[in-house]
């Protein structure tokens, strides 16, 4: 009768700390902001997740990949409370198919497109209309974000279209699943060139900027940020204005970006 007694106070005693243990689990606890981010934010992006969780005590966490990608994500029901595409296209994609809060849009950030090359044999290019990319580009490959999907090589066509080169280098193009992947095929010293961000540029040490495109040769570089229609985290509004914010407005302007108002 005693051992059962105690068999009776050792069960009870372990479905109370399971219970307990519930309760002190993560599920009681803040959820985590999760952010599907472009490529091209990660370094900034990270800084501010930092800053905001040392602020509100709270945590971001951030995917990173093309905009393209991680818009098929979410229109595929992958989980996430934000998003911030590195064009309009694929913000508008979503907002077609009613899978962002419509009044949290707006326009965050601005980036610049600038032809790269590997440190070590970089040279100003002056970039112009009809510039020699082809002859610069010799036996090797132009690194580039995917052009039919990845924002970064979809603003880098339009530029080289404009320019009138894109017909002499479409062959050589090496498209990328990002703009961080074409960033590091030239860090690597795989393709001589690449396009990509300025932001990314200054990201990566093995890299330098040889020549800018002008603003006026590709369609205006925007960030836009929004809440997802599935999102159902009360922090999301709250992150996101701290990334709207004069606080974390620093962690973008150190890697490039200019601030949208």
């Amino acid at each position: 009768m005693h051992s059962r007694r105690q068999w009776m106070k050792f069960a009870v005693t372990a479905i109370s700390a399971v219970f307990l243990g519930v309760a002190a689990t993560p599920a009681a606890a803040a959820e985590k902001v999760s952010v599907f981010a472009a490529a091209s934010l990660k370094n900034a992006l990270d800084a501010a997740n930092a800053a905001w969780a040392k602020e509100a005590g709270k945590e971001a966490v951030a995917s990173y990949a093309a905009s393209s990608a991680l818009a098929k994500q979410i229109e595929g029901g992958a989980p996430a409370d934000i998003f911030v595409s590195a064009d309009l296209d694929w913000m508008d994609y979503l907002a077609k198919k009613n899978l962002i809060k419509a009044d949290s849009r707006s326009n965050l950030l601005g980036n610049r497109i600038v032809l790269v090359a590997t440190k070590d044999h970089a040279k100003p290019v002056e970039i112009k209309k009809g510039f020699d990319l082809a002859t610069l580009l010799g036996d090797g490959k132009l690194a580039m974000g995917e052009v039919k999907s990845v924002p970064a090589g979809k603003y880098g066509k339009a530029a080289l279209e404009a320019l009138g080169v894109w017909p002499s280098v479409e062959a050589k193009v090496a498209g990328a699943e990002s703009v961080r992947a074409a960033l590091a095929l030239v860090s690597r010293g795989e393709a001589p060139y690449g396009v990509v961000y300025q932001t990314d540029a200054s990201a990566d040490p093995g890299v330098a900027v040889v020549g800018t495109f002008p603003a006026d040769s590709h369609p205006p570089i925007i960030y836009p940020v929004a809440v997802l229609s599935e999102s159902k985290n009360p922090d999301a509004a709250a992150y996101l204005d701290f990334l709207k914010s004069e606080k974390a407005a620093h962690f973008f302007t150190e890697q490039g970006f200019t601030i949208l108002k």
